[in-house]
Order: C-alpha cells, then sequence, then structure tokens
C-alpha cells in the first residue's frame, strides 16, 4: 500500500457525507427508534471522530474502509451508551461496610417501600390533615427519631417530646454550619484543637466555623484538652462550646479529653450552649461486635448537651441527610434562619428517614442493611465464599478463600475492623489489575480491591441474594480476559 493512498486528504475522501449515511438501510432501521435529528448529530459527531483519527495518523485506508463498514453498528452502540444513566446500582465486594465513594448505607426494603409510595403521587409533605392547613414538614422525622431514642433508652417519650426538638437538613456538615450560625454568629466559638478534624473531600471543621460567621477559639492542645482549658477561654463574646466526633482518625497514648457531661456542666455555669457534632449517628452498642468506645446517639443524649448533630446514612443506616436534635427553644432558632430552606431535604429523605427510624423504635433494627452487615458471623461468610468458589471453578482463574478485615468506613469506628472471609482471584491470563477492571465492567459493575496481587471479593458487603450475580459477573471477567 502507498504511501499516498494513505495520506489525508486520500482518506478524506473515503468519508461518506452524513446525508449518504442516513440513507443506508441500518441507518434508516435506526430512525425508527429514535428522532432523525438526534441521528444526524450522532453520525457528525462520528465522522468528527474519524476525521481526528486521520489527522493523527491512526487510520490506514484498510482500517478506515472496516470502520466504515461497521458505522451503523458504532453508531448504534453510542447511542445506546448516550441515553444511559450514569448513577447505576453497583456490587461492593469492598469489605467497606460504608463506602462513601459508593453511596454508603444502602437502604433497608422499608425504606424502599416508603419511598416508592411517596414518590408516586402527592404526599401530606407540608400538609397537616387534622388541620387543613399548611404544615411543616419535619414533624414527619421528629415524633419518629423521638420515639426511637426512647424505646432505646428506656424513657418516656412524652418527656423527651416535651424538651427535645429535630430539624433535618441534607447532610451532617449542613447541620453544623447551621446550628454555627443561628446560634454563634458574630461570636467565639469554644472546640478542643484536637478536634480540628478534615472530613471527606478536604472539608476542615475550621473552614466551616468561618464560613458560619463565627471565631474560633482554639482551647488545649493536640494531645490533651481538659475542662479547665474551657473555662479559662470563655470571655464575654464566647457564645458555644463546640464538641466535634473525630471522625476517620483516634489518637492514642498520652492523651486527655474531657467528659461530654462535664462540658455540660461547665455550659451551664457560664450560661453557653454546648453542641457535640456526633456524627455517626449511631442508635445501638456495637460492643457485640467487638467494637469499643464509638459514641451512639443515645449516650449523647443521656448526657444533655443542647444541641447534637449527626449524620443519617452513616451508621443510623438511612438516608444521607442531618439530624439536629436539641433543646425546642435553640431547634426553633435554627429553623428560624433563612438558610434552613436552603438546606432542608425532600419528600423522599424523610420517607426513607421515618421507615428507617421506625425500624429502631420497633426494635425492627435487622431490617437495616447497615446493621445486618456488622452482624454477619464469621462463618456464614466462610460459607458463602466456598459456595461462590464452586460456582467459579475455571482453568483459567486460582480462586481460595481466605481471612481478612471489613472496615465499617464513612469517617467511622477509626481503627478498627471486623473478622471476615474473602475470595482471593489470580488469573492465569492476564493480571489482578486487569480482572479489577474487568469486574468494573460487568452489569452490574463489582467494585472490589487488590491485595498481594490478587482480586479480594470481601462478601461482607455483598447481599447473599446476590451472590449468584457476582458469580457471573466474574466468570463473564476472567472469560473476557482470555
Amino acid at each position: 500500500m502507498t504511501q499516498g493512498e494513505n495520506a489525508p486528504q486520500e482518506l478524506y475522501r473515503l468519508l461518506p457525507s452524513v446525508d449518504e449515511l442516513l440513507r443506508r438501510p441500518e441507518f434508516m432501521a435506526l430512525g425508527k427508534e429514535v428522532s432523525r435529528l438526534a441521528l444526524a448529530k450522532a453520525v457528525r459527531e462520528e465522522l468528527a471522530r474519524a476525521r481526528a483519527d486521520v489527522v493523527q495518523g491512526l487510520q490506514t485506508q484498510e482500517t478506515l474502509i472496516g470502520y466504515i463498514e461497521r458505522l451503523g453498528e458504532v453508531i448504534e452502540r453510542r447511542m445506546v451508551e448516550a441515553t444511559q444513566p450514569t448513577l447505576m446500582h453497583v456490587l461492593n465486594a469492598t469489605g467497606v461496610i460504608l463506602h462513601t465513594n459508593l453511596g454508603r448505607a444502602p437502604l433497608s426494603e422499608p425504606a424502599l417501600r416508603a419511598i416508592v409510595e411517596v414518590a408516586g403521587g402527592y404526599s401530606n409533605l407540608e400538609f397537616d390533615l387534622e388541620t387543613g392547613s399548611r404544615g411543616r414538614r419535619d414533624r414527619h422525622a421528629e415524633p419518629m427519631l423521638l420515639q426511637a431514642l426512647a424505646s432505646l433508652m428506656d424513657e418516656p417519650l412524652e418527656k423527651l417530646a416535651s424538651e427535645w426538638s429535630v430539624a433535618v437538613v441534607n447532610n451532617c456538615a449542613a447541620a453544623t454550619f447551621l446550628a454555627l450560625n443561628s446560634l454563634a454568629e458574630g461570636g467565639e466559638v469554644l472546640v478542643s484543637r484536637g478536634e480540628l478534624v478534615e472530613i471527606g473531600g478536604g472539608f476542615r471543621v475550621p473552614d466551616i466555623l468561618r464560613k458560619a460567621g463565627v471565631t474560633l477559639r482554639e482551647v488545649g492542645t493536640t494531645n490533651r484538652t481538659r475542662v479547665s482549658d474551657y473555662a479559662e477561654a470563655i470571655t464575654g463574646n464566647t457564645r458555644m462550646i463546640l464538641r466535634v466526633h473525630q471522625s476517620n482518625f483516634r489518637m492514642d497514648g498520652f492523651t486527655e479529653r474531657p467528659e461530654l457531661a462535664a462540658l455540660v456542666e461547665l455550659g451551664k455555669r457560664a450560661n453557653l450552649v454546648v453542641f457535640e457534632d456526633q456524627g455517626t449517628g449511631l442508635l445501638i452498642p456495637l460492643e457485640r461486635m467487638g467494637i469499643k468506645s464509638e459514641s451512639s446517639l443515645t449516650e449523647s443524649l443521656r448526657q444533655a448537651p443542647d444541641l447534637i448533630a449527626s449524620s443519617g446514612d452513616k451508621l443510623l443506616g438511612g438516608p444521607q441527610c442531618g439530624l439536629l436534635l436539641g433543646r425546642s427553644s435553640l431547634v426553633d432558632r435554627i429553623r428560624g434562619n433563612p438558610l434552613f430552606r436552603a438546606l432542608r431535604v425532600d419528600k423522599l429523605t424523610y420517607a426513607a428517614l421515618e421507615a428507617t427510624l421506625l425500624s429502631y423504635a420497633s426494635h425492627q433494627e435487622h431490617e437495616i442493611p447497615t446493621i445486618r452487615m456488622l452482624r454477619i458471623p464469621t462463618e456464614e461468610l466462610r460459607q458463602r465464599c466456598e459456595a461462590v468458589r464452586q460456582d467459579i471453578t475455571a482453568d483459567t482463574l486460582e480462586a481460595a478463600i481466605v481471612a481478612v478485615q471489613s472496615v465499617i468506613g464513612g469517617g467511622t469506628t477509626p481503627g478498627t475492623a471486623l473478622e471476615s472471609f474473602a475470595l482471593s482471584l489470580r488469573p492465569r491470563a492476564g493480571s489482578s489489575s486487569g480482572l479489577l477492571a474487568a469486574l468494573r465492567r460487568q452489569t452490574p459493575p463489582v467494585v472490589a480491591r487488590v491485595h498481594n496481587d490478587c482480586v479480594l471479593l470481601d462478601l461482607r458487603t455483598v447481599p447473599p441474594e446476590h451472590d449468584k450475580v457476582l458469580s457471573s459477573a466474574v466468570r463473564a471477567a476472567v472469560e473476557g480476559l482470555g
């Protein structure tokens, strides 16, 4: 083949026009499924890609002719890809229960049913059915959270409801921001240096304080802070004492941190609001799972700070939202902030949140996937791994069952892990990184991890009813490598 035949100007002449392509039978068939305008746009874009390939020297006469013959198939595939949603269900085989990049907590069946019921028509989101007048949207979550807390703490619901109120916003960072802006704007907020943490995505507590319009007053040292440090830092401009959940790290060794109850007592003496960013939304103790020293919403409430913030999609196991549980007078001030409307959540979040809280209030927390994953016995995981291993047996794959450690993730329980089992896969053809990528291309995509040059599939975070789906995905991925 001569150089002249592969010259750009010669190759350009091989490319058909848009009108010529649209008259082909395969394109006329496509035109019955999509609009002619959309099809013509896709054809022009594909021809532009072909011209760019010619300019870069990526096409010869032979390859270009073959490409032109396949244009119908290529454009059909691209149009299908262009109309597929980018947000999709994936199988999480990483062993990270609250995987932030994978959407954190999966919702329970009751929560999903509640979403479908509310989303399918109109709802009484802000409508009082008793009076026929406008209502308040967070009244749907408030009674259920208080009922769940009363049930778990064995406290009278009437007592909690008479003292505490609940506001719901779009996440815990928003809850913290809104509380600071509503209750301490223009004043000082005392925070321990050991609690000035950075959470996911580069968001830092000091930055949130500044944006909220308050002045940060650091107390204590990085590793040791006492109640006296807070007391000595109080001035006439101090508005609040803030205690922050240390989220994704833990300090050991020569450390000291005052109990929340001690800060509450100081707040009463100094007439200051004590606000705890509890973070995780945990309602039940984790000691049975071998996880100690993780703060819970119930423990925080027992120590009676003025305000508590937590997440809905972490250890609570519900939808993404931020909960503000506080003295009714303070929550009323927060609701009166114009920013409250900007940060509020929609009817679907309320539906899922209320159903999740109902599971706790009725002691049916096993309905919540996060809680189920925390409680799975290791022997059950080993047996499931064995069943999947037998289902994926192939000459092109080495598969073994190995002991691993799952983590809870989501900025919770730092430094702790759950004993687990995983499938260790090593392809005989191709690499482990290639298999990892091939698994992500399956339907549904499988997200796993590589350790010691093997792909690990931790079944703690894979629902048992999806084990067969996982097996099929592994077989297809391995075949694709071959």
